[in-house]
């Protein structure tokens, strides 16, 4: 009932952000770097709203956003970064992170990874947000997952926050932006 609820309040926000038509509707959810979102969401099989959302949730699209231990439009950790760029033989520094189009294609590949390792956009989502090694924690606890593979329900109210903004943002991205081809160049 919940996830019902969640998304006819996504799609009634999104609806009604359409009806308005506004400049205020865009301004308020910008779409940067459009172009490399389309291009490494499909080199890596994501869907470009979420990858939209990822960034508006993380960074607001800014890429000298800076929170703790993450960085850039993605906000990944240093030590996700050095996994990433170790994956995709990227020669790379810190100061990299600030770079848009790396700093996409990494967090594409990144949300591609997990995504593949939980087949669930929740579950992904979460361990995004708090980590591969908390999510494994709270699939093995049976408060949790019921069978070991998804999240029936996120422990740290922050990343349960987090998955359902995500979601909400990914529906307004699809609404503004999904009829616009000319807005993902």
């Amino acid at each position: 009932m919940k996830k019902f609820i969640s998304l006819v309040l996504i799609f009634a926000v999104s609806a009604a952000l359409i009806k308005v038509g506004t400049d205020a509707a865009f301004r308020h959810f910008p779409l940067k770097y459009g172009g490399y979102i389309e291009r490494y969401s499909e080199e890596y099989g994501l869907d470009k709203f979420l990858v939209a959302g990822v960034i508006r949730a993380e960074s607001g699209f800014d890429n000298t956003a800076h929170s703790g231990l993450a960085r850039g439009l993605m906000q990944m950790t240093d030590k996700t970064a050095d996994w990433v760029a170790e994956q995709l033989g990227i020669d790379y520094d810190y100061d990299m992170a600030e770079d848009p189009e790396i700093n996409i294609r990494m967090g594409c590949y990144y949300l591609a990874h997990l995504m593949e390792k939980y087949e669930n956009t929740d579950t992904a989502l979460a361990a995004y947000n708090a980590g591969m090694g908390k999510v494994a924690e709270w699939l093995a606890d049976e408060n949790y997952s019921k069978n070991g593979r998804t999240l029936y329900d996120i422990p740290y109210r922050e990343t349960r926050h987090y998955v359902k903004r995500v979601k909400f943002l990914t529906g307004i991205y699809k609404g503004l932006y999904g009829r616009s081809e000319a807005a993902w160049k």
